[in-house]
């Protein structure tokens, strides 16, 4: 009776995590539209400018994620995922009067709010959804999560496009064309009013599922801060260099899947597509990670392990970024959308191999992973400078991001994941929101 019982907990924490998944993906996912509906409402001259969307979204990361760690020591894993939705709900709701005055700078402060609670959530969920079951099905469990997350990756711009794109390519040319400051005023407010029933909705969503955490029965996990591994003879995180390689590797592969995801759109418009038509294209990358990760969960460990899936995702990545390089048009947007799956399997791979052996370095090892999606902030402002400023050419400037990226994350798993390792059994730790 009791293992039936503990059963059911553990599916009913599941459940509920999943649905966390699920928003982390619907907000995150929402930054490749936002840049093209902002860019046109608050009137920005340049791609570089437009990508401070997903600067400031991902910045909070790195600001945030030690200071998460901290939080969860006061307050528990429940406790502060409750936390994380009430943040990401004033993040959500300051949407409204950035709207209400076109404010560039007031989205962007709701953004970084919003991914402030993200931030908790993510290094709360990420080692609870590794304890709630034996440990060699957590690979399992992640890959469920990530499904989670990519669904709502790939509703998430399907529905902001309807709402806030609909005839947004002829406004955009409305707006070019006229010289009544009254007539691109009108335009501009009503375009701009677009976006507040969705974050109305999304504010009282978050707030409710804050109540609901709070007031759940999610078993609280205890942490470990035990000297196993290596950490019986090191004294330091910094002592461990295949985590700070693996961190560097989570930049690298955050920036990559960010612009891959978030930047498939801004690409397509470079490309001469229609405002109306890229609205919906971080669609494509997110359902060729959900097949990424359905792949996941049949063939590894049984048939593939991580390091070698890791390995087979840089190496395909390599290829499909050449794809982009020497096509144009659709078929270099099928290309990115192929490195969706190259992608998928990326994030479940670095983590164990980064913080298998860590000990009771393990949770400030997981911060330190976390602040490397720091590198959603870092590539597309290097894509923008490289396109817009040094006028490199679109699919040239793109390429010459993602490369280096896929090349560093096939060292890591061909030898960077080694670096200074005494130990070399790697156990399945956690999973990308």
């Amino acid at each position: 009776m009791s293992t039936t019982s503990s059963s059911q907990r553990a599916g009913y924490a599941l459940f509920i995590i999943g649905v966390l998944f699920f928003i982390f993906g619907f907000v995150t996912w929402l930054n490749g539209t936002l840049i093209q509906y902002l860019k046109l409402v608050c009137q920005l001259k340049t791609d570089v400018q437009a990508f401070l969307v997903t600067s400031a979204f991902y910045m909070a990361y790195f600001f945030l994620a030690l200071p998460s760690a901290f939080i969860l020591q006061k307050t528990g894993y429940k406790n502060g995922m409750a936390l994380g939705l009430l943040v990401m709900a004033l993040g959500a709701l300051l949407f409204i009067p950035a709207a209400n005055a076109r404010s560039f700078p007031l989205f962007l402060v709701g953004l970084f709010i919003q991914a402030s609670g993200l931030s908790l959530l993510q290094t709360a969920s990420n080692p609870y959804v590794s304890v709630l079951g034996p440990i060699d099905s957590a690979a399992q469990r992640m890959s469920i999560m990530g499904i989670c997350n990519k669904m709502a990756g790939g509703v998430a711009p399907l529905i902001l496009s309807a709402l806030v794109l609909g005839n947004a390519a002829i406004i955009d040319k409305q707006l070019q064309t006229t010289t009544d400051p009254h007539l691109r005023e009108t335009l501009l407010t009503e375009l701009a009013g677009r976006i507040q029933p969705m974050y109305i909705v999304m504010t009282v969503v978050l707030a409710l599922l804050a109540l609901m955490i709070r007031l759940s029965k999610l078993p609280e996990i205890q942490s470990t801060e035990d000297a196993t591994g290596d950490a019986v003879d090191r004294s330091s995180v910094l002592q461990y260099p295949y985590l700070l390689l693996g961190v560097v590797c989570i930049l690298v592969y955050v920036g990559a899947e960010v612009l891959v995801g978030d930047y498939i759109g801004p690409f397509g418009r470079a490309e001469g597509m229609s405002l109306g038509e890229t609205g919906h294209f971080t669609t494509y990358p997110m359902i060729a990670m959900l097949v990424g990760y359905i792949t996941g969960i049949i063939t590894i460990p049984k048939y593939l392990s991580q390091q070698a899936a890791l390995k087979i995702c840089a190496i395909s990545g390599l290829v499909f970024t050449i794809g982009v390089l020497t096509t144009h048009g659709y078929i270099a947007i099928g290309f990115i959308t192929l490195l969706g799956l190259s992608n998928s399997l990326m994030w479940p791979a670095i983590w164990p191999l980064a913080l298998n052996g860590l000990g009771r370095f393990t949770k400030i090892g997981s911060a330190l992973l976390i602040m490397g999606i720091v590198g959603g902030a870092l590539l597309p402002q290097c894509y923008a400078w490289l396109k817009d400023v040094q006028h490199v050419p679109n699919g040239l400037a793109y390429c010459g991001c993602l490369f280096p990226c896929y090349a560093y994350i096939l060292y890591y798993a061909l030898a960077g994941h080694k670096a200074g390792r005494r130990k070399a059994k790697v156990v399945p730790l956690s999973s990308r929101a």
